[in-house]
């Protein structure tokens, strides 16, 4: 506890003395200006920790492990622009193929021989209504 509190008033040494003092309720105060008769000089001295090999061994290994997890949360983001950037792009394709059907043209499916099978006006209302569907259910 001691070491906390002078953890928290560090930032004051460089201003002058810290005191303490106990009010009339009872509780502990520390500050720079002493309250009342019954405050006392506290000397506040840094604690310096020492680690052992095996904290510092500790210490590294969470240290490779959060490393490791950084890592792999920046290669997720990476796949996932990716992937958003790849939906986007099918995206453009299935309205630009969309808006190449316009109502009133004739299309056409190139044969085995070469030659045209031309689509019914069903036959291109389902393929418009394909596309359709594949626009509303992939891309927003």
């Amino acid at each position: 506890m001691r070491a906390w509190i002078g953890l928290l008033l560090l930032p004051h040494l460089a201003f002058g003395q810290v005191y303490r003092w106990v009010d009339e309720q009872g509780r502990v105060h520390y500050g720079q200006q002493p309250q009342g008769a019954h405050a006392q000089a506290v000397e506040v001295r840094p604690q310096v920790v020492e680690r052992d090999a095996a904290t510092q061994e500790r210490e590294q290994r969470a240290e490779r492990y959060f490393q490791a997890r950084r890592d792999e949360q920046a290669q997720a983001a990476q796949a996932r622009r990716e992937r958003q950037s790849q939906l986007a792009s099918e995206c453009a394709q299935l309205r630009a193929h969309l808006a190449s059907m316009p109502e009133g043209r004739r299309y056409y499916q190139p044969g085995s021989n070469g030659e045209r099978h031309y689509y019914s006006d069903q036959q291109l209302d389902a393929a418009r209504a394909q596309l359709a569907s594949q626009l509303s259910g992939r891309c927003q």
